[in-house]
């Protein structure tokens, strides 16, 4: 029978555990600040094949700027003249590994995949990679040397993988992709330029070879929309670094209650993995690659992106941007047997909506719902069109193609 329709699981009912044989799959995990790839993978003697991989898309931002902005109303309300609010500041303590919730998150949502991947196949092991970028060392601006830093075989990589992953693995210049990129010095070493991660961009071997000893305002002075937009992306934070800093340690942490074996590894390794197997960049590709392995048979042609949406908030009313409340919102969600972020199917025989729409619903209590599907949104469906696939569970859902291995 159908246990569940995204993703797609079975429940055999003709036999039991007891009387099956099942050689097991192993699951990878590619952690990261934004995006986290979990791949479901079997192992014969080192050599691999994928069986299922999705994307998991994080909403830490989301949660970060909701908590920011909630944060700086509490502290308009302060600073008005408005009824004595004692401070509370004493009694609160923050338990020993607590993260910020932007932070928890990345955990919850991971940890949330791997148990559902642990009840629905015969997981053996979890493989993950302890990604580590050294912010201490890109910020410095200067070599470390003896005391200061201990130079390790894995001295530099931080700074060309983080640059790779900062410029979108393109030259910053014309865009190339699929070519060597070099490091480059938007302001050059030779006119006083750091090595700061803020003055170190990736370009092309022939952009690299043209801008020489330029700096980045004589060689783009015909293109100021491009200067415009480097220079913007040059001031990109460590944010997503120091995050995924942050909660490496947390999921492992959280991997081991699992109670199956888990093994580490270093981005180092995946990447190697990954240039000897001849696969494109992807987060779940990279999952795939997590740990030792001798070589890739294949891949799933597609990728599940589960991207968390969350189940909606309990507040009751809509703020502006003074804080104060501009209307009531209706206290019963479900309207016609419907809930906003049901996956739902509706079948339209006539009008100009005809047709067959799978997606998304958000409901209103009219029973005119609107359904979100990858082409978009198709506003003032009937519910009578309309019949349940998939309960809301706080994640929207998008199939689309793996990257090729010739790609």
């Amino acid at each position: 029978m159908v246990h569940r329709h995204t993703p797609f699981v079975i429940r055999l009912r003709d036999r039991t555990v007891a009387d099956s044989t099942v050689a097991g799959v192993q699951v990878g995990i590619d952690p990261g600040s934004q995006h986290t790839g979990i791949a479901v993978f079997t192992d014969h003697d080192g050599s691999r094949t994928g069986r299922y991989s999705l994307q998991l898309d994080h909403r830490g931002g989301a949660i970060r700027d909701r908590l920011a902005s909630r944060a700086a109303r509490r502290r308009g309300r302060r600073s008005r003249n408005l009824r004595y609010r004692a401070p509370r500041f004493s009694n609160r303590t923050k338990p020993k590994g607590w993260l910020a919730p932007s932070l928890q998150h990345r955990v919850d949502t991971t940890m949330s995949w791997v148990g559902r991947l642990i009840r629905w196949a015969p997981v053996t092991a979890v493989q993950v990679e302890k990604v580590a970028f050294d912010t201490h060392a890109m910020s410095a601006g200067r070599p470390l040397e003896g005391v200061e830093y201990q130079r390790g075989t894995l001295a530099g990589y931080e700074v060309r993988e983080y640059l790779l992953e900062k410029w979108g693995r393109m030259c910053a210049y014309c865009g190339a992709k699929n070519t060597p990129l070099n490091i480059d010095h938007l302001h050059p070493r030779s006119r006083g330029g750091s090595d700061r991660i803020s003055n170190l961009a990736l370009a092309c071997i022939p952009c690299n070879q043209t801008k020489n000893a330029t700096p980045i305002e004589e060689f783009l002075t015909a293109k100021p929309a491009l200067l415009a937009k480097i220079l913007r992306q040059v001031k990109a934070s460590l944010r997503d670094a120091a995050a995924v800093n942050v909660t490496r340690w947390a999921l492992w942490r959280a991997l081991e209650t699992t109670g199956l074996p888990v093994v580490t590894a270093s981005g180092a390794r995946t990447k190697w993995n990954r240039s000897r197997t001849g696969a494109p960049k992807s987060h779940a590709l990279d999952a795939l690659h997590v740990g030792e392995l001798k070589s890739v048979t294949a891949w799933p042609w597609a990728v599940l992106v589960v991207k968390a949406t969350g189940r909606g908030t309990y507040a009751r009313t809509t703020s502006d941007r003074y804080g104060f409340p501009r209307l009531v919102r209706p206290r019963i969600k479900v309207h016609h047997g419907f809930q906003t972020g049901d996956l739902v199917r509706a079948h339209v025989t006539t009008g100009k909506k005809t047709g067959v729409h799978v997606g998304r619903v958000l409901v209103r209590s009219s029973g005119s719902f609107d359904i979100t599907t990858r082409h978009g949104r198709v506003a003032g469906i009937n519910h009578w069109h309309i019949r349940h696939l998939q309960r809301a569970d706080g994640y929207g859902y998008l199939t689309q193609k793996e990257a090729d291995r010739d790609a």
